[in-house]
């Protein structure tokens, strides 16, 4: 008889004790998820990120002091093996939701997500074979990175010469939103394959997901909007 695989450990970051408390109720129902640890700030967010080692941080991205931008920056930047970070805000069209995916969170959240919203989020970022909310993602894109990017025509010129035709191709359909098997079947190769080359991107990217992939394609004009 198999073991079941241990549950996602989830740390909750956010400076409204009643919002945490909404957070764990709800994500603390499903047996494959399990809640391991609070922070009332972006400060407090590290040591506690590092003592725990949770899988994936729920992160509110507008908080005193250290705001959910600089916390994942910290995170992410301090932590061994750090988890994906996911964060949450109000407004999905904010510039701080867009620098805080540039710092390196995983995907965002928009606070009046309904419950089973909240829980495929975290369980799609922790797989890390996807996009969350892909829509959502490459209009942030479409709509800040022109401006975040520097010389488009160079740097776009200098990925596609980085890049194999097939990891070029791969990219693209990363930044349409599909998953790694969604993209087998465009292309008609096996899962395994594009699991490597979305590595290979990554890697030849210097990033450390998909969504920040998506990012880097979009400010260095690799992609343009429409």
């Amino acid at each position: 008889m198999s073991t079941p695989p241990s549950p996602l450990r989830i740390v909750l970051v956010d400076d409204e004790r009643m919002v945490r408390t909404a957070l764990r109720a709800i994500l603390s129902s499903e047996p494959d998820l399990e809640v391991v640890g609070e922070a009332g700030s972006g400060a407090e967010a590290v040591p506690v990120v590092r003592e725990l080692r949770p899988d994936v941080v729920l992160m509110d991205v507008r908080m005193p002091d250290v705001d959910g931008i600089r916390a994942t920056e910290r995170i992410l930047g301090t932590v061994p093996d750090p988890p994906r970070v996911i964060v949450v805000t109000t407004f999905e069209n904010d510039s701080y939701v867009y620098d805080a995916l540039r710092a390196g969170a995983s995907g965002f959240l928009l606070k009046r997500a309904r419950a089973a919203e909240l829980v495929q989020a975290v369980r799609v970022v922790a797989r890390s074979d996807s996009l969350l909310f892909p829509a959502a993602v490459r209009a942030l894109a479409a709509e800040h990175a022109a401006a975040r990017g520097p010389d488009r025509e160079a740097t776009a010129r200098a990925l596609h010469e980085r890049l194999s035709e097939r990891e070029a191709a791969v990219l693209r359909l990363m930044t349409d939103g599909l998953s790694n098997s969604e993209i087998a079947a465009r292309m008609a190769v096996g899962p395994a394959t594009v699991k490597t080359h979305v590595g290979s991107v990554l890697t030849k990217l210097g990033v450390r997901d998909r969504t920040q992939a998506v990012i880097a394609a979009y400010e260095s004009g690799f992609v343009t909007p429409g």
